[in-house]
């Protein structure tokens, strides 16, 4: 990887998260932006750029190369040969951002020959830390707001950690939107009522969907809509740490990274605790 320790690369995305998460929370609460909207029709703010600006100076320090939504997108050429990358999307939900609801994340993965190894997720408004250990577990942090000193949030962070996934006796949970069910997840949700006594639709903005499975609030995510890989892999990491996984749904298989092709496949998240 680099002479970076499991614990130092850790600590730098924990660190370039929280404090890209702090400005896009002061923007959030102090600015009137502007949006602007990208060649997919994508909307953009200040509030991305910045946090994009931010990631990109910290984790340059680790010597991986850096894939970042906002930042340049470099050919599959020079991509397919990078052992390792970062995997960036520095405001995940920013449709959820505009509408000021508070369901938006900065996500951070760590890739390893095209497998999701760490992933970092914060929620500013939520004031919610969720990681995972290189090749260990899957942690939240509650009560982490910008109101905290930098200098000594990386202490903090570790001292209130907590394992996930909390399980509770509750109703099967399936993480969908309850007003727009593709054909394709009507169906599926269809077959999953004729396995379990009761289904229970959650819904969420950006990763925090992932983070719902990781954290054992619910049980299963079927994607079958596109998404991109800066979308999920944080949150893919944290999914498997807490003993989940995200499974290809046409192949069957865990869903990998660093394609010649960014966007994702349909995809079954689910967190394996039933």
């Amino acid at each position: 990887m680099t002479t970076n320790s499991p614990e130092d690369t850790l600590n730098t995305a924990i660190y370039a998260a929280l404090i890209a998460g702090w400005k896009i929370l002061d923007i959030y609460n102090n600015e009137n932006f502007n949006v602007e909207y990208k060649d997919d029709k994508s909307p953009l703010t200040i509030a991305d750029k910045a946090a994009h600006e931010i990631i990109s100076s910290e984790l340059d320090k680790t010597n991986i190369p850096v894939l970042s939504e906002e930042g340049k997108h470099q050919s599959y050429g020079e991509r397919k040969d990078w052992e390792y990358l970062w995997l960036v999307d520095p405001l995940d939900g920013t449709k959820e951002f505009i509408k000021r609801n508070g369901e938006f994340t900065v996500n951070i993965a760590l890739i390893h020959e095209q497998k999701t190894v760490l992933g970092v997720i914060y929620s500013p408004v939520l004031k919610t830390l969720y990681f995972n250990s290189i090749n260990g577990d899957a942690y939240m942090v509650s009560n982490i707001g910008s109101d905290h000193n930098d200098i000594d949030i990386l202490k903090e962070v570790h001292s209130n950690k907590k394992k996930i996934p909390q399980h509770f006796n509750r109703n099967y949970k399936v993480v969908a939107s309850r007003s727009h069910l593709s054909d394709e997840t009507k169906g599926f949700i269809e077959k999953l009522e004729t396995e379990h006594a009761k289904i229970e639709i959650v819904s969420m903005g950006s990763s925090l969907k992932l983070c719902l499975l990781a954290n054992g609030t619910a049980d299963i995510y079927p994607r079958f809509a596109p998404t991109m890989e800066w979308d999920t892999a944080a949150g893919h990491a944290i999914v498997k740490a807490a003993g989940g996984n995200v499974i290809n749904y046409e192949t069957n298989k865990e869903v990998i990274y660093n394609k010649e092709n960014l966007l994702n496949p349909w995809f079954i998240a689910e967190n394996n605790l039933q």
